[in-house]
């Protein structure tokens, strides 16, 4: 049933938005899921369009299931937020005839629970007797997206029938996160990396050793068929775009979470400081 409820909810959204922001001009359009990750890699890519390529680009906001339809169904032309092999797999597997793959922007990204250092979990396996402590919840994010999938996964596989998922977002789930820890509080949260909440608080992933939340993936750029011929210099520019390192991205995203922080001035100050690599990205 839950399944059910989150594919008519990316239905609808997705109509919602294929006849209001996809209306046809000739614009780059660009979706994403306000991760902090994907916000700082989106509008890098959109500042290079923009500021480098005379290009306008339009980034549009949406949950995962609907940002893979839509470009699958050609309604945006890409995406690079991506996360494969294992937490996008599913969407990947249903639409991969509809889309180009255009390879990782980083790799070694991973998914896991996470909880502060002083918690003395060490492991998944090992939840279920602490769930007092944690008051029967695991903190986290949109549904839809493939962390929160693997999630109720790694839920049904550990047995942790006295834990609730929590759904929420990212923002929500690092306030949650940064409050247990002030008040020196115990909580699990759904987490990833590269993330800035890794530098900011002392916190560890627990072990997972089932794999159910994965290993090491990488984030990829995926774009709609057809735009290396409508749009061949945007692809070669997707093509190209990868970030040197994580430490990057992260730098970036820790720009964004200072108070004012507005995410297209900071892409334009990473592009401004950083010119031989967006150099590279556009030969």
């Amino acid at each position: 049933m839950k399944k059910l409820l989150v594919l008519s909810l990316a239905v609808l959204l997705f109509a919602a938005f294929s006849s209001a922001a996809f209306a046809g001009d000739k614009k780059v359009k660009l979706a994403y899921v306000e991760w902090d990750c994907a916000t700082a890699t989106t509008n890098v890519i959109k500042a290079v369009l923009e500021e480098r390529m005379g290009v306008e680009c339009e980034i549009i906001p949406v949950a995962a299931a609907v940002m893979w339809q839509g470009v699958a169904s050609g309604d945006v032309d890409g995406m690079a937020t991506a996360w494969l092999p294992v937490t996008h797999a599913d969407y990947l597997k249903r639409l991969k005839k509809d889309v180009v793959n255009l390879g990782p922007i980083m790799s070694g990204a991973r998914l896991g629970w996470a909880v502060p250092s002083y918690v003395t979990a060490e492991s998944i396996a090992d939840l279920n007797k602490y769930a007092d402590k944690f008051d029967g919840k695991i903190i986290g994010i949109d549904p839809g997206a493939g962390l929160m999938m693997r999630s109720e996964e790694a839920i049904d596989k550990y047995g942790l029938d006295k834990f609730e998922l929590m759904e929420g977002s990212g923002a929500t789930m690092t306030a949650a996160l940064g409050d247990a820890i002030k008040n020196n509080e115990w909580i699990v949260v759904t987490a990833w990396s590269p993330h800035w909440m890794f530098g900011r608080w002392d916190i560890k992933y627990l072990d997972d050793p089932k794999k159910v939340l994965g290993e090491s993936e990488t984030i990829n750029t995926v774009v709609r068929k057809g735009l290396d011929k409508d749009m061949p210099k945007v692809y070669a520019f997707l093509d190209k775009f990868a970030w040197k390192d994580a430490n990057q991205m992260q730098m970036v995203m820790a720009w964004n979470q200072e108070k004012g922080a507005d995410p297209y001035e900071n892409a334009k100050r990473f592009i401004k400081e950083n010119k031989e690599l967006v150099d590279s990205w556009l030969k």
